[in-house]
C-alpha cells in the first residue's frame, strides 16, 4: 500500500503558519507583561497559561463554540467575510496556536525579564524612542529566548491532536494532520502508515528537545566565558 504525505504536509503547513500567528502575538504582549505591573495581572498570565493545564479536547470544545456557525466569531466571520473556520485548515492553526502560545510566551518573557534594564535606560537617556529601543536593545538580546520559544511552539503546533480533532476535524487530504492520521490510521488496522509517521513524529521530537538543550548548554558556556 502506498505511503500518504499528505498527512506530513498538512501538519507542516498548519505548524508553520501556527508559529507566524504566534509569534507575532507573543512578542508584544510577553513584552508588555514582562515590563509593566497592572491591578488583574495574575489573572492575565493565568487565562494564557490555561492551555498548558485544560485538556486539549476541553481547548477544543471551546474553540468549536466560539469559531462555529452560531458563535460569536464564527458567525462575523461568515456574515462579513465569508469564512468558515471549523472543519477547515484554518480551524487546525487556530488550535495549534492557541495550545502552543503559553509555550512561546513564558520563553519570551522569562528572555525579556533577564535583560539587564540599565541597557534599555541607557538608550532612552540617549534619545532613543521607545520603539528604537525595543528592535535595537530588547528584542537583539531577548533573540535566544525567541528562537527557543518559536522551536518549542513548532514542535507543539506539529503534534497537536484533541482540539484539532474538535474544531478541524478529521477530514483526509483536508485537515488530518499526521496525529489525526495515527489514531485513525492505528484505528483502521493500518499499522504500516501508523508506524511510519510515529517514527517520523518521535524523531523530529527527539532532535527539537536534543537541539534545545544543546543550544541553552553552549549559551550557559558562553556567559561564563564572557563573565571571565
Amino acid at each position: 500500500m502506498e505511503f500518504d504525505f499528505i498527512p506530513i504536509i498538512l501538519s507542516l503547513k498548519v505548524a508553520f503558519a501556527s508559529v507566524v500567528i504566534v509569534t507575532c502575538s507573543c512578542i508584544p504582549i510577553a513584552s508588555f507583561m514582562a515590563k509593566h505591573e497592572f491591578v488583574g495581572k495574575d489573572v492575565v498570565e493565568s487565562l494564557i497559561a490555561l492551555p498548558l493545564v485544560l485538556p486539549p479536547s476541553v481547548i477544543g470544545f471551546m474553540l468549536l463554540v466560539f469559531f462555529g456557525k452560531n458563535g460569536p466569531m464564527g458567525k462575523l466571520l461568515e456574515q462579513w467575510f465569508q469564512i468558515k473556520v471549523v472543519f477547515t485548515l484554518a480551524g487546525a492553526v487556530i488550535a495549534a496556536a492557541v495550545v502552543s502560545f503559553p509555550l512561546m510566551y513564558q520563553a519570551v518573557k522569562a528572555a525579556i525579564e533577564s535583560i539587564d534594564q540599565n541597557l534599555e535606560q541607557a538608550a532612552r537617556t540617549l534619545g532613543a524612542r521607545e520603539y528604537r529601543v525595543f528592535f535595537t536593545i530588547t528584542l537583539p538580546l531577548a533573540w535566544n529566548g525567541i528562537m527557543a520559544g518559536f522551536v518549542l511552539a513548532f514542535a507543539r503546533s506539529l503534534g497537536e491532536f484533541g482540539a484539532t480533532l474538535m474544531i478541524a476535524g478529521n477530514i483526509p487530504g483536508k485537515t488530518q494532520t499526521m496525529p489525526l492520521a495515527i489514531y485513525f490510521d492505528n484505528d483502521a488496522g493500518d499499522l504500516r502508515q501508523a508506524s511510519i509517521l510515529v517514527i517520523l513524529m518521535t524523531v523530529f521530537s527527539f532532535l527539537v528537545i536534543y537541539g534545545v538543550n544543546r543550544w541553552r548548554r553552549g549559551l550557559r558556556r558562553d556567559s561564563r566565558g564572557d563573565g571571565i
